[in-house]
């Protein structure tokens, strides 16, 4: 889950006040933060998430070879959206546990595709522990930012992924079936939960157009 600056200046293709494009100066990291903080940009992530999702809940007898697929490229997809948008805020300590989140989802999408570890303990570990964790960052993060825009939002959102994280590692998988509707239920929610999130900026920075600014917005 990651957090935009808290100017609409820093919202990707939406203009700024000042009339200048996001990531003008030239700045690797200002170009990163422009799109990083873009509402489509958070939209995108949220069916990064949610497709997967559907696709495992309406494919449950698929083999525990491709959910692996389906899961490993779900980590890939999320943790490069989550490092682009880990630059959509200035402050290094706020900026640090969402680069991690980053750097655990593509650990993990890298283990899911292994073919040695595509096993049904394997796969409920490693989404189980990148959950869990991912959730606990992203609720720091979320209580560290300042001005934070849907802060109850975000740290709902964060709870979803702790709990899903305890869900996933507490209750035994005895089958690929078994663990395919359960990845599948959790993508969904914390699918649309981002949707939640992404429209929720989209208003923020409608409003900003009127001259009033929104905080900082966030993401799942």
């Amino acid at each position: 889950m990651t957090v935009s600056r808290d100017s609409a200046a820093r919202s990707g293709p939406e203009p700024v006040p000042d009339g200048r494009p996001p990531g003008a100066a030239g700045d690797p990291a200002d170009v990163l933060a422009g799109l990083g903080s873009s509402w489509t940009w958070i939209l995108t992530s949220a069916l990064a998430t949610l497709i997967p999702g559907i696709i495992v809940l309406a494919w449950p007898g698929g083999t525990l070879h491709v959910l692996a697929v389906v899961i490993g490229l779900y980590l890939l997809v999320t943790g490069a959206f989550r490092f682009v948008a880990a630059f959509s805020r200035e402050g290094h300590g706020e900026r640090l546990p969402r680069l991690l989140v980053a750097v655990l989802f593509v650990l993990a999408g890298v283990l899911c595709l292994r073919h040695p570890l595509q096993t049904v303990a394997a796969l409920s570990l490693i989404v189980g522990v990148v959950w869990l964790l991912s959730g606990m960052l992203t609720a720091y993060a979320a209580l560290a930012a300042k001005d934070l825009a849907h802060r109850g939002l975000v740290l709902g959102a964060a709870a979803l992924g702790i709990v899903a994280g305890i869900v996933v590692l507490a209750l035994p998988t005895q089958s690929a079936v078994v663990l395919t509707r359960l990845l599948g239920l959790w993508l969904v929610l914390l699918g649309l939960v981002e949707l939640g999130v992404a429209f929720a900026w989209r208003s923020a920075l409608r409003k900003a157009r009127t001259g009033v600014l929104p905080g900082p917005a966030a993401t799942v």
